[in-house]
């Protein structure tokens, strides 16, 4: 099969080719569980360019060469003989993790801390490719009106967007304001989640005045440009005393200091994007009781609930197609920020 392959990291992101399209072995089913997916579309995520950079060798052990890519969806290919539920054809999404469902954090909804879990795109692979290997249980049945190349980003964007974007909406009571920090491949999901699951004011905080007026499509109510008067732009916005929640989608630069700046006393921080650091003394945190709440991707029940509201229209994708062949300048438009909402690799 074809496949776009990492090769070698790139801490500077310069390269001009940071993957080679190459004929692989076809992955095999390993366990009675296992599901090989035939790609319909594979999400570009910027998770993917801090793979490039090399960020997540702190975090798996991971052999180069191997295939990126943990946005996947697509249709059932081949199935495992303890595979009951699925057969070849069926449209699918897939969660992201290879995981046991009958483990105890999983059963608790903590499938992204179930101890032995494989994470294609991440730990194995993953896919940019015609095909993948993934688990049973990962698997959800797309709806007739969902093509896996228009939804493959909820797989970990959209989740992830849902996943912190339900924490907020839990507490936002009408007449809150939250603000969401970056409208970019997450920001723009996780405003349309906001606006479906709760009825606080939202404020939109970007630099680009295209993610902006993304913004205002996906249902913010308020936008600020991020520049030097940001902050007190917020302020004006929230009666002087900031919002209620802010969540960050970029985690880096000076997106960390402003959105605790922004974020009211008593009110909730949290962290989505990442590269940056969490800088704030004992006594403000005591002072203000502001909390900071750190978000990984959501679980299965999850994504679920999104795939749900995607059925239902509203939650709507800003897709930008390639071909397989294409996965580079795919990953140097994300890089440069010339994406309007997602890049997906169709094979």
């Amino acid at each position: 099969m074809k496949a776009a392959v990492l090769h070698q990291y790139d801490t500077s992101l310069s390269n001009p080719d940071f993957v080679a399209l190459e004929e692989v072995a076809e992955p095999e089913i390993q366990n009675q569980t296992d599901v090989v997916v035939r790609i319909g579309g594979a999400g570009v995520c910027r998770t993917d360019l801090h793979v490039i950079e090399g960020i997540w060798r702190q975090k798996v052990d991971v052999k180069l060469p191997y295939i990126m890519g943990h946005e996947n969806a697509g249709w059932v290919e081949e199935v495992g003989k303890a595979v009951d539920g699925f057969k070849r054809g069926d449209p699918v999404i897939c969660h992201p993790l290879i995981s046991n469902c009958h483990a105890l954090a999983a059963r608790r909804g903590n499938d992204m801390h179930v101890e032995g879990s494989e994470f294609p795109g991440i730990s194995t692979n993953g896919g940019y490719a015609e095909l993948l290997r993934t688990g049973a249980s990962s698997l959800i049945r797309l709806p007739r009106t969902l093509a896996p190349k228009d939804v493959a980003p909820h797989a970990d964007a959209g989740l992830t967007a849902y996943h912190v974007a339900k924490k907020a909406a839990g507490h936002l009571l009408p007449g809150d304001r939250v603000v969401v920090i970056g409208v970019g491949g997450l920001g723009h999901i996780g405003i349309q989640v906001l606006a479906a699951l709760c009825s606080a004011d939202i404020i939109a905080v970007d630099r680009s005045e295209m993610a902006l007026s993304l913004a205002k499509e996906c249902g913010a109510h308020h936008t600020v440009t991020a520049d030097e008067h940001q902050v007190e732009a917020v302020q004006v916005l929230t009666d002087g005393r900031g919002a209620e929640a802010v969540i960050d989608f970029v985690g880096e630069g000076n997106s960390i200091e402003m959105g605790l700046a922004m974020t009211r006393n008593s009110g909730a921080y949290y962290i989505v994007g990442y590269g940056g650091e969490i800088r704030i003394s004992a006594l403000d945190m005591i002072c203000t009781e502001r909390r900071i709440i750190g978000n990984l991707v959501g679980n299965y029940s999850e994504l679920v609930e999104l795939m749900e509201l995607a059925n239902r229209g509203k939650v709507n994708l800003a897709t930008n197609y390639y071909k397989l062949q294409e996965a580079n300048q795919a990953l140097h438009d994300l890089h440069h920020g010339k994406i309007k909402g997602r890049a997906v690799l169709v094979p």
